[in-house]
């Protein structure tokens, strides 16, 4: 029995480079809706630190997945990938076409290959029961559950090997048993990728430098002082452009200081994010500094997915 083929958009890359502007023109263009792929613009309270798009950005596009998630609530890429899921399913239910937008490539990726994840949030009783034990004994329990694992990791990197003892104790299944198993399942949905990327990374990086100078003119810094004294445990405080102001508020460093610690940060996330999206071998890279607009950009978008429709429609692709 044959199955639908269901394609639809992605569009990544890094902070700074024209993801959001892109995304609305396109979605504006096939009557599609936007899906958010950002492991912050997910929470609500924090939309200028995350650049979360405005009602202004957005023109209209429907926006699905952006700051639903209150500050004080974990998050994790299994509860991304389950909203994810619905809110695509529904979307194509509907004959509207989905725009998955964002940096986060775990999340891009693991809904790209319809990863079936086990492990969601970690037992506490068992992560005090492992932080008790020192290195040496962490390690060798490791070597006896998962010696793969073990030969893998070296000894003193602490996080990782109680992550993966996690993993087992809590699922039964190694981590290279639960990446077998959780590639089990076929996504029903085809992607089509487009990654941004520059050939000039000083651009790129005047662009984040730009970005920063504007988010603190818009009341970024009165943002990171409500977040950091009334909710100082929340995820997103770790996030880039809000744990920069720290030492600000605590009076070690000066504002410009912050401001110029924040626009490093956010350009060593950008490499980073370059780094994982680079090894996504499927993607139509875009180079933003071929083109005089966004809406040129947008156009070859819309080429390249009209063609990849039409051929996987013509050939009868099925994923």
């Amino acid at each position: 029995m044959s199955e639908v083929f269901r394609p639809y958009l992605i569009i990544a890359g890094p902070t700074a480079s024209g993801k959001t502007a892109l995304s609305v023109q396109v979605a504006k263009a096939l009557g599609g809706d936007v899906v958010c792929a950002d492991s912050m613009q997910i929470y609500d309270g924090v939309s200028i630190g995350t650049a979360r798009p405005t009602p202004a950005e957005m023109q209209g596009v429907a926006h699905h997945l952006f700051g639903h998630v209150p500050l004080c609530e974990k998050y994790s890429v299994v509860r991304y990938l389950e909203e994810a899921e619905a809110v695509v399913a529904t979307l194509f239910q509907k004959g509207t076409p989905p725009i998955l937008c964002g940096g986060t490539g775990l999340y891009i990726q693991s809904f790209i290959e319809n990863r079936q994840l086990f492990l969601q949030e970690p037992d506490p009783v068992l992560r005090q029961q492992l932080d008790a034990l020192d290195e040496a004994a962490l390690f060798a329990r490791l070597q006896e559950v998962d010696p793969l694992a073990a030969s893998r990791l070296h000894p003193h990197d602490r996080h990782r090997v109680i992550r993966a003892l996690e993993v087992y104790y809590t699922t039964g299944y190694t981590i290279e048993q639960q990446n077998e198993q959780s590639l089990s399942k076929p996504s029903p949905y085809t992607p089509c990728l487009f990654v941004l990327d520059f050939h000039s990374r000083e651009r790129l990086y005047d662009r984040i430098n730009r970005r920063v100078d504007i988010m603190l003119e818009q009341g970024l810094l009165e943002e990171a002082h409500r977040i950091l004294q009334t909710d100082p445990d929340a995820t997103v405080t770790q996030a880039i452009g809000y744990k920069e102001f720290a030492a600000y508020f605590s009076g070690n460093i000066t504002l410009e200081e912050a401001a110029e610690k924040l626009k490093q940060q956010t350009r060593r996330y950008a490499k980073r994010q370059l780094s994982w999206f680079r090894r996504m071998s499927s993607a139509h890279t875009l180079w933003v500094d071929d083109y005089a607009s966004t809406e040129a950009l947008a156009e070859q978008v819309l080429t390249i997915y009209r063609e990849f429709t039409e051929r996987g429609q013509k050939n009868g692709e099925i994923r």
